[in-house]
């Protein structure tokens, strides 16, 4: 959740193992092509120009919101810069790769930590590069995941997340949740939202290589609630 604070520029991607391609003969029309892969120049560069000023004025935001963490962190005691993470050893399948049961039991206790505002997840169940990818964008590197989790945590007054259901599938598990919380501005800003993760798994190692956020709330709504002030601020400003 802490991802959407940070991405490189550009939108959230499919590596190769997971790109999806849609088998067309070489002698069908180039229009049927466009159709069969959901392109439509037209109506494309239409939308994509519509939302350009949405997606500048999200990327300052998100990019401001980074930024603002890792200032507030600079404040924060040594004792507490760091939330202590699980650094549990998880035995393997046999061969060679982590059991994928102990993976998806660490997660969910995870989820009891709040590890999506806390920055207490357990990393030995993500690769060092994993992909964190949210509806503003996405990066590389669990470091840099952990720390803006953290440094969101500190900006956050009161919380509250659950894991509301779990799904298993071959190459990957979904988590859907459900979270709030009231941020530490002087307006006293209340996010809200439900969405899901898909963890994707590495082959090899069984570890999470991909963590996909998925809000089920649109983006611009997300923004429009972070600059809102709450009814609570608004009584403190008039002395109510």
């Amino acid at each position: 959740m802490a991802g959407i604070l940070s991405f490189a520029p550009g939108t959230p991607h499919l590596n190769s193992r997971h790109k999806i391609a849609c088998p067309v003969p070489a002698n069908y029309p180039k229009i049927d092509r466009l159709r069969c892969f959901g392109e439509n120049p037209t109506r494309n560069s239409s939308s994509e120009a519509k939302s350009e000023p949405e997606n500048a004025l999200l990327k300052a935001a998100w990019y401001g919101s980074e930024l603002l963490g890792i200032a507030a962190s600079l404040f924060r005691s040594p004792a507490s810069a760091e939330a202590p993470a699980g650094e549990l050893e998880l035995a393997g399948d046999g061969s060679g790769a982590f059991d994928r049961s102990l993976v998806v039991e660490t997660i969910k206790q995870d989820y009891q930590r709040s590890y999506f505002v806390t920055g207490n997840l357990t990393l030995h169940v993500y690769e060092e590069d994993c992909e964190f990818a949210d509806p503003a964008g996405s990066f590389r590197g669990l470091r840099r995941f952990k720390r803006n989790c953290t440094n969101f945590g500190s900006l956050i007054e009161k919380s509250n997340m659950k894991l509301t259901k779990w799904e298993d599938f071959e190459d990957k598990g979904i988590g859907h949740w459900r979270f709030s919380c009231i941020l530490s501005f002087p307006w006293r800003p209340i996010l809200s939202a439900t969405g899901y993760t898909e963890y994707f798994y590495d082959v090899q190692s069984g570890k999470v290589c991909r963590h996909v956020e998925h809000w089920k709330v649109p983006k611009m709504v997300l923004l429009k609630q972070i600059l809102k002030p709450s009814r609570w601020a608004w009584e403190k400003k008039s002395g109510r």
